[in-house]
């Protein structure tokens, strides 16, 4: 009974030991950026910069602090990386729409807070203005677009709407362009037609010039 005993309390003083150390080991250290502890969304606009400031929390030694630029290191100064560290993105464009910084604990990278730029910006674009083409072939007009908030995208003609027409005239829409395709274009397909993007920051247009020669014409 005895040796059950001193069994008994060896396991409970071992038990105690756990409870006492387990806790502080499992203590994490906590990032913010910028008061933040969770990720977050940035907006902002082109031209503007933005200041990134990590700090860990609940730390109980010096920790090292790394930032990321999607999935690349950014090169910090020794002395902007221990407990506090910040990073300065500048002259923001519309390519930095939805790019992610990333702040991570050096000796625990799962531990990691990111902030992804909300650039807003309205609709730009861009295309080959001027086509000339002949009757019977087919053509596509492509209307690059970028914007953010997304743009309500419509093609005109002469100034009107464009009535599409079943069997000759198509349309494509993807994140980055808008297309128009004519098959098999006639004389009265001739004219200028405007790529129109409708956001709620601005409404921009281009236009687009068909020239459609009768078949052969020339030579």
């Amino acid at each position: 009974m005895a040796w059950k005993s001193s069994v008994i309390m060896q396991m409970g003083r071992f038990l105690l030991l756990v409870i006492l150390f387990l806790p502080r080991e499992m203590t994490s250290s906590i990032l913010t950026v910028n008061g933040k502890t969770e990720n977050y969304i940035l907006d902002t606009t082109p031209g503007s910069q933005a200041s990134l400031i990590c700090a860990v929390q609940n730390h109980t030694r010096e920790e090292e602090l790394l930032w990321y630029r999607e999935e690349g290191r950014v090169d910090l100064k020794s002395g902007n990386k221990i407990n506090s560290s910040s990073v300065c993105v500048s002259s923001i464009s519309e390519d930095d729409n939805g790019i992610s910084f990333t702040c991570r604990l050096g000796r625990d990278q799962s531990v990691s807070i990111s902030v992804v730029l909300n650039v807003t910006f309205p609709p730009l674009l861009s295309g080959n203005d001027f086509q000339t083409v002949e009757e019977g072939s087919n053509v596509k007009l492509v209307c690059n677009v970028k914007a953010n908030p997304q743009a309500q995208m419509m093609w005109y003609k002469n100034s009107s709407l464009l009535d599409l027409e079943r069997s000759h005239h198509q349309i494509q829409q993807t994140s980055e362009s808008f297309q128009l395709s004519i098959t098999k274009v006639e004389k009265s397909d001739n004219g200028t037609y405007s790529c129109i993007a409708k956001s709620s920051l601005k409404t921009e247009s281009l236009d687009f010039h068909l020239i459609v020669k009768a078949l052969h014409e020339g030579q």
